[in-house]
């Protein structure tokens, strides 16, 4: 199984990249991306499907929050997205495409599939292989993840030269509705990173505690998490994580 660079263990991560829309980066955007690479920051990044299957670098099923428009990503084309505007900044909706062009290797980018089935279930695939197809031709520290595993284990067929891991979480059904609690129940216990040839976890900050963290950790998983929103609560963090995703601040980068 292909493991991570290390640098992806010691270049502090900007979550949705460098965002700050106050300052006219909006979340995902090229210019958080360009942001985080002036920075030098490692960078995280979502993909959502478009209507014509294209990888769209957007964290939302809905664009509502965060574009000039309504509705589903999933019901707009590529190019109806690109045209789309997104609040707090002069631009629109990313592909993935032009932001491996745009980062070109300079920071490790690591890139979140969303889940496309809805209950993380087995209706994967083709956000799967049109990321992949983008990937062969990328020259640079990169790395997979997906809170659904079966979106990891498909990575594995289609790019087995790629690191992957789990989005990992304490999964309150509370917090995760519509995602049944049965669901939830199955994946708190990380069951599945074995069988999807996972080498690390991205865990949510507050959980890092859980038995099953240390567990792992302890088999050779690397430790990421995920999202850290101060000095303080970094520090807490690296008590169990090895590196951390990081916003609201600038996390400083290892001596």
């Amino acid at each position: 199984m292909t493991q991570l660079d290390p640098i992806f263990l010691t270049t502090p991560i900007a979550h949705r990249a460098l965002h700050d829309v106050k300052n006219g980066r909006p979340e995902n955007s090229r210019a958080a991306i360009q942001a985080a690479i002036d920075a030098g920051y490692g960078i995280e990044i979502d993909l959502q499907l478009s209507q014509d299957q294209m990888p769209m670098v957007f964290h939302d099923y809905d664009l509502a929050r965060l574009a000039e428009c309504k509705g589903p990503v999933q019901q707009k084309t590529s190019q109806e997205l690109a045209s789309i505007p997104l609040i707090g900044g002069d631009e629109t909706i990313p592909d993935l495409k032009e932001v491996l062009e745009l980062i070109d290797g300079q920071v490790p980018l690591l890139i979140e599939l969303k889940d496309q089935d809805g209950q993380m279930g087995e209706n994967v695939g083709a956000l799967e292989v049109a990321t992949a197809d983008l990937l062969r031709s990328y020259d640079g520290p990169v790395a997979l993840m997906s809170f659904n595993p079966n979106t990891v284990a498909a990575l594995a067929q289609l790019c087995p030269n790629i690191p992957r891991g789990l989005v990992t979480s304490s999964y309150k059904p509370d917090v995760w509705a519509p995602l049944s609690a049965t669901v939830c129940d199955r994946l708190r216990d990380i069951p599945d990173y074995d069988r999807v040839g996972a080498t690390f976890i991205s865990h949510e900050v507050s959980d890092l505690k859980r038995a099953r963290v240390a567990e792992l950790k302890a088999q050779g998983a690397r430790v990421l998490c995920w999202t850290v929103t101060s000095p303080k609560s970094e520090a807490q963090a690296r008590e169990v994580a090895e590196n951390i995703t990081f916003e609201q601040y600038l996390a400083q980068h290892p001596a």
